[in-house]
């Protein structure tokens, strides 16, 4: 596989990964209720780095950990078999985000186990320092990882065979992509936009980034499943 063809696959699984809105949901609640509570807004500043910078160190080392895991077991060239079982992850993965990523009714309510978003719901509102916000970053993003593990696992694969220069780069640009709407949200409530205001863009928009959420999983696994399956598997025949 091509350096080119590698890092596009990167940009690709990162994009999808960045439709997510997890991470987000639980920033503008932290947010929200310090807001509520007249925390100064440096303290706020503070608090929504923090949780930015968990939520950044989180997805690198997922992905990180992966990669290093898929070598300890596979070395640098994954088997036929992995790449099919990624396929039929992100295939039903697509579908299933299509079907119930959020909650039916009004609102931003996601589809994760009632637990961990009344823990995660807890969490924000009792956050008040940094240090935990950082902690709530990292458990935002783990709580996700329902949905995130196949296009870090897909990214990993692609990565493992590079060198390990551009291994690191591919992680950092997996890593910013995935992050940017999280960065993004964070600059606006630091800037003095109005939670409320982020929020009915959020809800108008649920349903587009819940559908390029499922059709971006679905195309990259359809790409990965000609790339790297059915052209190996020919190959492999004598089809070329």
């Amino acid at each position: 596989m091509e350096v080119i063809s590698s890092f596009a696959i990167v940009v690709l699984a990162a994009i999808i990964h960045a439709t997510f809105q997890l991470s987000i949901s639980v920033l503008t609640l932290m947010s929200g209720h310090a807001i509520g509570t007249k925390t100064a807004h440096t303290k706020l500043l503070r608090l929504t780095h923090g949780f930015l910078l968990g939520a950044t160190v989180m997805t690198a080392l997922l992905i990180a950990f992966v990669a290093f895991f898929v070598t300890a077991l596979f070395g640098t060239k994954a088997p036929l078999l992995l790449w099919a079982t990624c396929c039929g992850i992100l295939v039903g993965l697509g579908f299933s985000v299509w079907m119930f990523y959020y909650r039916q009714g009004k609102g931003t309510s996601l589809w994760i186990p009632r637990g961990f978003a009344n823990y995660l719901s807890n969490r924000a509102k009792a956050t008040s320092r940094s240090v935990e916000a950082f902690s709530l970053g990292l458990t935002s993003v783990l709580a996700e990882l329902l949905f995130i593990i196949a296009p870090i696992l897909v990214s990993a694969l692609v990565l493992i065979h590079l060198s390990p220069e551009l291994q690191l780069l591919g992680v950092l640009l997996y890593t910013a992509i995935s992050v940017l709407p999280l960065a993004l949200v964070t600059a606006l409530i630091g800037s003095g936009h109005k939670l409320s205001q982020i929020q009915k863009w959020r809800e108008s928009n649920k349903r587009f980034l819940q559908f390029a959420a499922g059709s971006g999983l679905l195309v990259l696994g359809f790409y990965i499943y000609v790339d790297q399956v059915l052209s190996v598997a020919l190959t492999s025949a004598g089809g070329y």
